[in-house]
């Protein structure tokens, strides 16, 4: 299979890097393009086996899976660029929530999937989210989740839940990289230790807690009870915690879905309701 990368941003690149690294393809069957080519050319310094195409077209013409990883307002001029040289046979994969596999699906005559990855793939690690067109073949489906089993647990999801969703599984090491580092000022600020070591407990104790989770030994919930000891100091934190976080959580998902609301609104008046 040759796969092909519209758009080499941040999301791109990563979806790049894993794949390989993941050995989910080898350089050689990968093909990337940029509008700026330079950010496509230093992916190829790293992995001297793979190809830079051009343009988009030149990609689309050469691989039968076609990431389109561009901003969402670029995805429709992309489309309609690549899809004369979009046989039936290839599928076409969108990354960005806004744009439903149905309004892809309307632009091209292929299959058409959505996979919305997450930071934590470029680690071989986390979900990566899938939602299938009506005319995604099922050679497609099973292809695509094997190759993403290289590098996540591919899970496919309901449109419905698409932005909240995106929200646990992309949006969710930003946030909660905020309130580590929250966590980590607040430790500097009120005690003797220094950022550097202060950061260092931090990293280190946020792997352990995914290793715990990850090995079954512990629920979230069963953590916090085997931590939070009655009449310890652990319970004084946690007091803290349920006090000031209130419905903080409630009005992130509250600004998430706003945004999303609009995005969606500007991706009707380009491809439609």
């Amino acid at each position: 299979m040759k796969i092909g990368i519209i758009g080499t941003g941040n999301m791109g690149r990563i979806l790049a890097e894993a794949l390989i690294d993941g050995n989910a393809v080898s350089p050689s069957s990968m093909m990337i393009t940029n509008r700026t080519l330079s950010k496509a050319l230093e992916i190829k310094k790293i992995y001297p086996g793979l190809s830079v195409g051009e343009n988009a077209v030149e990609v689309a013409e050469n691989a039968d899976a076609i990431f389109v990883c561009v901003k969402p307002h670029h995805v429709l001029g992309v489309l309609k660029t690549i899809n004369p040289v979009l046989t039936r046979d290839k599928c076409v994969i969108s990354i960005t929530s806004p744009i439903s596999v149905g309004q892809i699906e309307s632009k091209v005559d292929c299959s058409v999937m959505r996979i919305i990855p997450s930071i934590t793939n470029r680690a071989l690690a986390g979900i990566s989210l899938f939602s299938f067109g009506t005319r995604c073949t099922t050679e497609w489906r099973e292809a695509l989740f094997t190759l993403f089993k290289k590098v996540s647990v591919p899970l496919e999801i309901e449109e419905n839940i698409t932005r909240v969703a995106s929200d646990i599984v992309s949006c969710g090491p930003a946030f909660f990289s905020h309130l580590v580092q929250s966590f980590i000022n607040g430790a500097v600020k009120e005690t003797e230790i220094d950022q550097e070591t202060a950061t260092k407990l931090s990293s280190e104790m946020l792997i352990g807690l995914g290793e715990l989770l990850s090995q079954n030994h512990y629920t979230l919930q069963t953590l916090q009870e085997k931590v939070c000891v009655k009449g310890g100091i652990t319970g004084e934190g946690i007091k803290v915690l349920e006090s000031e976080t209130g419905d903080m959580f409630e009005q992130i998902f509250q600004a998430t879905h706003k945004k999303f609301a609009e995005e969606l609104e500007k991706t009707k008046e380009q491809f439609g309701p």
